[in-house]
């Protein structure tokens, strides 16, 4: 028989022991990840090579996205442009042609001739009261009159400084005499409008499509409330907001111009 003291104590010593790890479990373990481990690296490593080896896709000839158009595949749209293209490099830019659409003439007002032709040239300067009577004339008026921007003889053409007829179309060269940096802005597209392709034909607005010739100035708008952000805007609010940022019935709010 045992004695019972001594199973005590080593009943006592296997409580207050720390049992040995299990050595076997975690080397298992771990020879399980090394292949899941080398198949990542081999993953990435194949990632990074093809990534730095790739080709890009060229997709073949005539594709839309290998395509870049341009004017030369519209020959018939661009035809006239194409005659008055512009080239904007060189001396001869101040006198060249630049493609623009019909100057806004009120209806019935040109050709002038057909009753300029029939009266006799007037160069006194004088208020206008047969025709024209509704022209406010607030160009520099201290110092100039009709007959320093229109022939005298031939009422459709205009006339520069030197005394060189240019027709309407090509009013900017009289407007560019005195608004020399304009003209050189709207030449480069910055001021006015301009537009068409940037390496291709490109088509303007005369300075007349924006400013009054006899009253350049823009007339001063009433400021408007600055708009509500969407976010203070009810659903509720939205008509009563556009009410309210409406311009009175009847006030102008363009910039257009007639001439005459």
């Amino acid at each position: 028989m045992s004695d019972p003291g001594e199973e005590g104590k080593r009943e006592a010593a296997g409580h207050g022991a720390t049992p040995e790890p299990d050595t076997e479990f975690s080397i298992a373990q771990s020879n399980a990840l090394l292949p899941l481990l080398l198949i990542a690296a081999l993953t990435v490593l194949v990632l990074l090579v093809v990534t730095v080896r790739s080709r890009p896709v060229i997709p073949p000839v005539g594709a839309p996205a290998d395509k870049a158009y341009s004017p030369k595949d519209f020959p018939e749209v661009f035809k006239a442009l194409d005659a008055l293209a512009v080239k904007d490099t060189g001396p001869e830019l101040a006198r060249a042609s630049f493609p623009v659409p019909p100057p806004p003439f009120t209806e019935g007002m040109f050709p002038c001739m057909s009753c300029h032709e029939s009266i006799p040239p007037n160069a006194e300067r004088r208020p206008l009261e047969a025709m024209h009577a509704d022209i406010v004339f607030e160009h520099d008026a201290e110092h100039r009159w009709c007959l320093d921007c229109h022939d005298v003889t031939d009422r459709n053409q205009l006339r520069l400084a030197n005394g060189t007829l240019v027709p309407f179309t090509e009013s900017y060269r009289l407007c560019g005499q005195c608004h020399g940096t304009q003209f050189r802005d709207w030449r480069t597209g910055i001021h006015g409008k301009r537009t068409g392709y940037w390496d291709g034909p490109k088509r303007y607005l005369l300075c007349v499509h924006c400013h009054n010739p006899h009253s350049p100035r823009f007339a001063a708008l009433a400021p408007l409330p600055p708009p509500v952000r969407p976010q203070f805007l009810a659903a509720g609010d939205a008509a009563a907001v556009q009410g309210a940022a409406a311009p009175p019935a009847g006030e102008e709010t363009g910039h257009g111009a007639q001439t005459h």
